[in-house]
């Protein structure tokens, strides 16, 4: 009986020790955190989705840090959010007070092109994703292009934001794996690609993300002004049941692990990370503050108001892909890098 009892006794112990150990790192974040202001970054544009979501969590995180700091959207533009990702994994404080929102794919890009790339996409510290991305091929309605036979039959012109972002590389790849006929005019900024398309300047767009066409170009939709002729995905949308993947396109294996490696990141579509090497008990509490704000009701109707999509997934979540991702093979990774340029 003793012995049960000096055994219960030291469970009695250690579970009010742990509990005190909780209370206390709890009260630790909360006074550091109390009085500051956090900077939530966007790599990209003011106008562009990546920003949107930005402000999105901005409005709502806060009251969900222990200690409810202010917070401010900054934005790092710049190489397709490459600055910002550079920035963030090497100059950026180390703390818990600065976080930022850029490119899913960038988390990858060292594996691929690692050109002008400083970082390890493993080490950031991922908060989580707000969102999947599955990207499009849109012609312009005037055009009358409709089908992937089409773009084969005449050369097709279409804008991208620089050699290595998605409206660029995607063209690249069907012409290569499809046999169509792209003419990529890169160097377009932002919504200049957009008002280029309307202005019947180029053709269409191939590698616009759907989420992002309903959130900033939503009259193309509701009004029919683009084909949508193809996805950059694993799998077909349930909104484009009708709509072909590149993935069932294309008929060679080498081609396909290609495209499994490109489009894997999808997953993780709006990204927010925060430099590596965090506290513990900040980076825990950054990433419980993330999945609380992505599930709050005032989030995700103030989401609805500006057609963003809301279909997050966890740091957790992140890190496992990026983990598998970072095996793949040298010769998978080193023509996938080839459609760059």
């Amino acid at each position: 009986m003793r012995i049960a009892i000096a055994t219960l006794q030291l469970c009695l112990f250690g579970f009010a020790a742990a509990l005190f150990a909780h209370k206390a790192t709890a009260q630790d974040v909360a006074a550091f955190y109390k009085g500051k202001t956090i900077s939530i970054y966007s790599g990209h544009s003011a106008g562009g989705a990546y920003s949107a979501y930005a402000r999105l969590l901005e409005r709502h995180m806060g009251k969900y840090i222990p200690g409810n700091p202010s917070s401010v959207v900054r934005l790092m533009e710049g190489a397709s959010g490459r600055t910002l990702a550079n920035w963030m994994y090497n100059v950026g404080p180390k703390d818990g007070t600065a976080f930022g929102i850029f490119h899913e794919r960038l988390g990858l890009e060292p594996i691929i092109d690692s050109e002008g790339l400083q970082y390890d996409g493993r080490k950031f510290t991922w908060l989580g994703s707000m969102d999947k991305q599955t990207f499009v091929c849109v012609a312009w309605h005037a055009t009358g292009l409709k089908t992937v036979d089409d773009l084969r039959k005449r050369e097709v012109v279409v804008g991208g934001t620089g050699t290595d972002g998605p409206s660029s590389v995607f063209p690249r790849m069907m012409n290569a794996m499809l046999g169509t006929k792209f003419k990529v005019i890169s160097g377009y900024a932002g919504a200049d690609e957009l008002l280029a398309v309307e202005r019947g300047e180029v053709d269409g767009r191939c590698g616009f993300g759907w989420d992002s066409i309903k959130a900033t170009r939503p009259n193309w939709i509701r009004d029919k002004q683009i084909n949508v002729i193809t996805q950059f995905s694993l799998k077909r949308m349930a909104e484009l049941p009708d709509t072909p993947t590149m993935m069932e396109l294309v008929d060679k294996p080498e081609d396909k692990r290609v495209l499994e490696l490109v489009f894997a990141t999808g997953e993780m579509g709006r990204p927010f990370a925060a430099p590596p090497g965090l506290p513990k008990d900040r980076a825990d509490a950054l990433q419980a503050a993330f999945l609380k704000a992505v599930a709050d009701k005032d989030l995700i109707a103030d989401a609805e108001k500006q057609n963003l999509e809301i279909d997050p997934i966890s740091a957790r979540d992140i890190q496992a892909l990026l983990d598998e991702l970072y095996t793949t093979p040298k010769d998978v990774a080193k023509r996938a890098a080839s459609f760059r340029k």
